[in-house]
């Protein structure tokens, strides 16, 4: 059995993909066709990595950055010099490209930091804040505010979403001229003064040992090839949940991050009429100088 949705093919459009929640692939696609105005602007020529699940959340799940024989159409291809190896990562341009990743069984979508015209100025950085064990979802909320706290100090504007998950990404918009090393240090030397601050509350090294009773300031998402899920992306994870861009006042304590999945978020952003992160595309800060974080 076969059926369209904006005019690309689903093969097998029954098949579980989250059997708890009983969503298809047929499910999935009106998923991303309800969202795709507001997801589209933050994923659109954008080098992807993907985490594909053909046989559904339960099944065998597997990473992929390049395209492959087969791959459809509406899926492209760039070569990128100075990163990884030499074959073409993938990337879409418009709405019947998320259709096609769900009919490839994509789960997870984790666009790059920069766009494919200027791959290594990275437009964006990336603050993941991941608890360790014992750590309640108020204290990450808590952690989240003092990022954004840090940052308007150095005059940067930031934007929060959920990640589908336990953790918050703190995202800060910034003008393509920078390296992806001097982003990356930017957001290390943020990582770091947070934990020297902060030693109870914050760790800045990816040690799990280390994690119990606090955030990391996950940092290392800001290079090409650690890429962080994508706004309005499924995961692949029961209860079927989606990375969700919020304005900073819907932040507080009492969120349940587990509220937005692929049921409530398309009600969400028709309620809303608008995308919390919209004002994001529209600026272009200046990174202040890594000394002066």
């Amino acid at each position: 059995m076969e059926m369209a949705i904006d005019g690309v093919q689903l093969s097998h459009p029954d098949k579980i993909l989250y059997p708890e929640q009983n969503v298809t692939k047929r499910v999935l696609a009106q998923y991303y066709e309800a969202i795709a105005e507001s997801m589209l602007p933050h994923v659109v020529n954008r080098a992807i990595s993907l985490v594909r699940c053909p046989s559904g959340r339960r099944s065998k799940c597997f990473f992929q950055r390049h395209a492959h024989a087969g791959s459809p159409s509406q899926l492209k291809e760039a070569h990128i010099d100075g990163v990884g190896d030499a074959e073409p990562y993938v990337y879409i341009t418009n709405a019947k490209g998320l259709i096609a990743l769900v009919q490839m069984g994509v789960l997870e979508i984790h666009p790059w930091g920069s766009r494919i015209d200027k791959p290594l100025r990275p437009d964006r950085i990336v603050f993941d804040l991941d608890p360790g064990e014992g750590v309640a979802f108020s204290d990450v909320v808590a952690a989240a505010r003092d990022t954004r706290d840090r940052l308007s100090a150095l005059g940067l504007e930031s934007f929060v979403k959920t990640t589908g998950g336990k953790g918050l990404h703190v995202v800060v918009p910034v003008a393509r001229r920078w390296s992806w090393a001097e982003v990356k240090g930017f957001a290390k030397r943020m990582a770091d003064l947070m934990a020297r601050d902060e030693p109870g509350r914050f760790i800045a090294r990816a040690s799990k040992a280390e994690r119990r009773g606090r955030i990391f300031v996950d940092y290392l998402r800001n290079d090409p090839t650690s890429t962080a899920v994508a706004p309005y992306s499924t995961r692949s994870r029961e209860g079927a949940t989606v990375a969700t861009p919020l304005a900073w006042d819907e932040l507080n304590p009492r969120l349940d991050p587990r509220k937005f999945n692929v049921t409530t978020v398309p009600r969400r952003v028709a309620k809303l009429g608008s995308d919390p992160w919209a004002g994001m595309l529209k600026l272009s800060q200046t990174l202040p100088a890594i000394g002066d974080a």
